[in-house]
């Protein structure tokens, strides 16, 4: 499906350049549509970083300002989560306030919108000043994907950039959708994050494997660590028992040891005995073979 952007035979192109953002220019600070933005954005950064997808070079970012000029006026834009690849390092001590494509590094790869219950503005066409959101991700900044998301109702929807349009594209039979520039599958789980139920954005790898947020590595390390110290107990408790029977063998082979002494103390006891009374027999003079 492709959403039309209204063209005009008189309308010339946006004449549009990347230029630095003014140190003054104020930035727009509004706040976020709903309380779900922040943790919905957040929880796609922290599966990346949890499975090593992550470096220095790239640019993650949530409600943060893409700078353009358009026909010499500064635009902003804050989606709420984008990717760009590659940006260049600012000097110590500086902290990135905005990203301006093409100057501060590779152009934006992936933007995400997540829509509220009332804005609508994700789909806005709007061609002039200052310009609709898909408007602006598709013919200014040509984002390759732009993902809305509602996690109200939910719908996902991805638009891939094809032609210098945006296309509708058709999910998996997981409903799932492939990412190419971050080679992943992006699809809608429901669950439970910090405390809060939703619909979330997850990530799948070409395998089909979720990837886990940091709290659910952690509760993996958990059990994992909790298994194994069963199993170290239970081995404990194992070579106890084996302690134990060894133990108990090495007792009953005392105590046989023990009357197979006393037997032989016997033995010679009745030996000696048998002397003596030999002995004694003799002095009387009597041969004791002669004793029936």
């Amino acid at each position: 499906m492709v959403l039309q952007t209204p063209t005009s035979a008189k309308r010339q192109e946006p004449l549009v350049t990347w230029e630095k953002l003014p140190d003054d220019f104020i930035l727009p600070d509004d706040p976020v549509e709903n309380i779900l933005q922040p943790p919905l954005a957040a929880a796609l950064t922290d599966a990346l970083g949890a499975a090593n997808r992550l470096n220095s070079q790239m640019l993650i970012a949530s409600n943060f300002g893409l700078v353009t000029t358009v026909d010499q006026k500064i635009v902003v834009k804050a989606p709420d989560w984008l990717y760009v690849p590659q940006v260049f390092p600012v000097a110590e001590g500086v902290i990135r306030r905005s990203y301006t494509p093409n100057l501060e590094g590779s152009p934006v790869s992936v933007v995400m919108e997540f829509l509220s219950e009332t804005e609508t503005g994700e789909y806005s066409v709007r061609s002039t000043f200052p310009y609709g959101k898909f408007y602006f991700y598709e013919q200014i900044l040509h984002v390759p994907t732009y993902v809305i998301f509602n996690p109200l109702a939910p719908i996902l929807e991805v638009h891939r950039l094809q032609n210098n349009q945006y296309i509708l594209q058709q999910p998996t039979e997981e409903g799932r959708y492939w990412i190419p520039e971050l080679e992943l599958f992006l699809g809608i789980w429901y669950g439970t994050r910090l405390g809060l139920t939703s619909n979330w954005l997850r990530w799948w790898d070409e395998s089909g494997n979720l990837l886990l947020w940091s709290s659910e590595q952690a509760e993996q390390e958990r059990q994992r660590a909790e298994q194994e110290h069963q199993r170290a107990e239970q081995e404990h408790q194992r070579a106890e028992q084996e302690r134990q029977r060894a133990e108990q063998e090495r007792q009953r082979a005392e105590q046989e040891r023990q009357r197979a002494d006393a037997l032989t103390n016997n033995l010679e006891q009745e030996r000696q005995r048998n002397q003596a009374l030999i002995a004694k027999l003799q002095e009387l003079g009597i041969d004791p073979n002669t004793l029936s």
